[in-house]
């Protein structure tokens, strides 16, 4: 086979499993605000554990039923990705009443305005999984230190190859 097609393709590859990474990091790039791991199944079967969740920003006057929003659980740090399934008035102030896909029961507080961080845009399946696995001990071990001794070792074979060289062409006596 053409190495020239071979480097090409290995190419592509490579952009192709690093770009769902980037838009990770950089959301604003898809156009999103902010990216999220979900870490429950509460949405499935349509958002799992382990999927990215991409989240726009957007008014809570556009939010609609059926939208699939992100919020911080009020008095708590938690974000949560649920489905709205009632957009409520109380007292001139607009709350959400939400509910996972896969939970049997509506969520027992109603979500004030103030918590919602936006609207889910898309999510890209699995990708999550790698992402925890990557901030993780192991991960780290694995994505950091191993390369980083491995350049070490390299670098140090190369030190070692090229002065054993030198010494061997140098070295003949008179």
């Amino acid at each position: 086979m053409n190495q020239s097609l071979i480097r090409k393709g290995g190419a592509i590859l490579l952009v192709l499993v690093v770009i769902p990474f980037v838009i990770f990091a950089v959301p604003q790039a898809v156009g999103a605000s902010n990216s999220y791991v979900v870490l429950s199944d509460s949405m499935s079967p349509s958002i799992n554990a382990g999927d990215v969740v991409f989240v726009g920003d957007t008014s809570p006057n556009e939010i609609e039923e059926g939208d699939v929003i992100t919020y911080e659980r009020p008095d708590e740090s938690q974000l949560i990705t649920h489905r709205v399934i009632e957009v409520q008035s109380e007292g001139g102030e607009t709350t959400f009443r939400t509910q996972g896909d896969a939970n049997e029961e509506p969520d027992p507080n109603p979500i004030p305005a103030g918590n919602v961080i936006g609207v889910v845009m898309f999510h890209l399946p699995l990708l999550g999984h790698a992402i925890s696995f990557a901030g993780s001990d192991l991960g780290i071990v694995f994505f950091v230190i191993v390369p980083a001794v491995g350049l070490v070792i390299s670098e140090l074979y190369d030190l070692y190859k090229d002065a054993t060289a030198a010494s061997v062409e140098g070295g003949g006596g008179e």
